[in-house]
């Protein structure tokens, strides 16, 4: 089991400054444009994709690195970059984890490499689970799969919303009902193959921030998917369902949501990285600014005002950089998260990224408030740290009742 440390190796280094390279390299002279555009950033992807940068190889290396600090350090560096193209990099990953979590080796291999395409011809894909009426409350899931035993196949309707990717998508992946009586428990997780009739694109959203990323609706009208894209089996599914059953009857509903709350928790440190590499970002802009810009004769920076948030800054954003190590390193160990650890980092590190950057945009004063500096785009997109992944609000229930044991609501 690897010691926790906050000194990362040589190789990790070398992978910080290869990643932090293209992050300025090619993604900071492109984010405005693409934050302007609201589409998605293909030319970057395929550079990306280029150098091995946008790969399932890569990102698996990253999450097997036994000290828990991969993820975390490339999101970092990257959302350093921009968080909106970001995104959009990191997106596939999401869809590519459900499978990873949930298929079997013939779903791994048959759709993971889809998702991703190649170089010459980059695709994306996309995780689809909120709802339009059930985001952190994952019970009130509508979107049903129905299994139709004449033909092998499974009929999915229901609309998802806040899809990353969803609709531009070569493969989706579609979390639906399939036993409304066992609560979460009931849920399973279905491959949409491309062109599959029956899906499409609804709404795509206009966001305040990380507007590079394309975030849509999706619409699945009597959508026919064959047996084997159910993820994992039907075999494995019926004895997961017999025993959701089981335990419904002996312990309540209430188990099932702890147990569907615990499944995030582990995933939660790393958005808590890309907002510890947004706050950075806005911080060092700052910090820059501050100590060139002259009011009075003398750089602001001598002013303690000025000087006392920037220190202010620094501090949160290290606090909430060891957090999110910490969480990682616990995940990665084994070590289960007692106090919520997964979801303090996340908490601590997206109020760090409002707060910092919003300081950021009051240093730079008007100019701060213009698109000539991007302390403006990364104010804007910060403000989806505290929403997505669960809110502010559902990390501090989930923390609550880990510490108190009581079924806070």
């Amino acid at each position: 089991m690897a010691e926790f440390t906050m000194e990362l190796n040589d190789e990790q280094k070398e992978v910080r400054d290869w990643i932090h390279g293209f992050a300025a390299d090619v993604m900071r002279p492109a984010a405005a444009e693409w934050d302007e555009r609201e589409e998605t950033p293909w030319p970057v992807i395929q550079e990306a994709a280029k150098i091995g940068l946008y790969s399932l190889d890569f990102y698996a290396q990253q999450f097997f690195d036994p000290t828990g600090l991969g993820i975390p350090m490339v999101m970092e560096e990257l959302f350093w970059g921009d968080a909106g193209i970001g995104l959009s990099i990191v997106g596939t990953g999401l869809a590519a984890v459900g499978v990873l979590a949930n298929g079997t080796e013939e779903q791994i291999g048959t759709w993971v490499p889809q998702m991703y395409g190649d170089v010459n011809d980059v695709k994306v894909a996309a995780f689809c689970s909120s709802e339009p009426d059930a985001g952190s409350d994952v019970a009130a899931m509508r979107t049903r799969a129905v299994y139709d035993e004449a033909t092998d196949e499974w009929v999915l309707n229901g609309t998802k919303t806040w899809a990353t990717n969803g609709g531009i998508a070569n493969v989706h992946v579609v979390v639906a009902v399939v036993d409304p009586e066992a609560g979460s428990k009931g849920h399973a997780s279905f491959i949409v193959p491309p062109n599959t009739p029956g899906l499409s694109q609804g709404q795509k959203f206009k966001k305040h921030g990380i507007r590079a990323s394309h975030t849509a609706e999706v619409v699945l009208e009597n959508v026919r998917v064959p047996g084997h894209c159910l993820l994992g089996g039907k075999e494995k599914l019926d004895e997961r369902l017999a025993r959701a059953r089981e335990n419904a009857r002996k312990d309540g509903q209430e188990r099932v949501k702890n147990a569907a709350m615990a499944t995030f928790e582990a995933s939660r440190p790393a958005v808590g990285a890309m907002a510890v590499g947004t706050a950075r970002a806005a911080y060092e802009e700052a910090l820059e600014y501050a100590k060139t810009r002259s009011q009075f004769g003398r750089p602001i920076i001598d002013n303690q005002g000025v000087a006392f948030q920037l220190a202010d800054m620094r501090t949160q954003i290290d606090a909430a950089r060891l957090l999110v190590w910490r969480a990682s390193w616990m995940a990665v160990t084994g070590k289960p998260f007692t106090s919520a650890e997964g979801s303090m980092s996340k908490l601590f590190a997206s109020e760090v990224a409002k707060k910092v950057t919003a300081q950021a945009v009051q240093i730079l004063g008007g100019n701060g408030f213009t698109r000539e500096y991007p302390v403006e785009r990364m104010h804007r997109d910060a403000a989806i740290y505290t929403i997505f992944e669960g809110t502010s609000e559902i990390q501090r229930l989930v923390i609550a009742r880990t510490l108190s044991g009581m079924p806070i609501r």
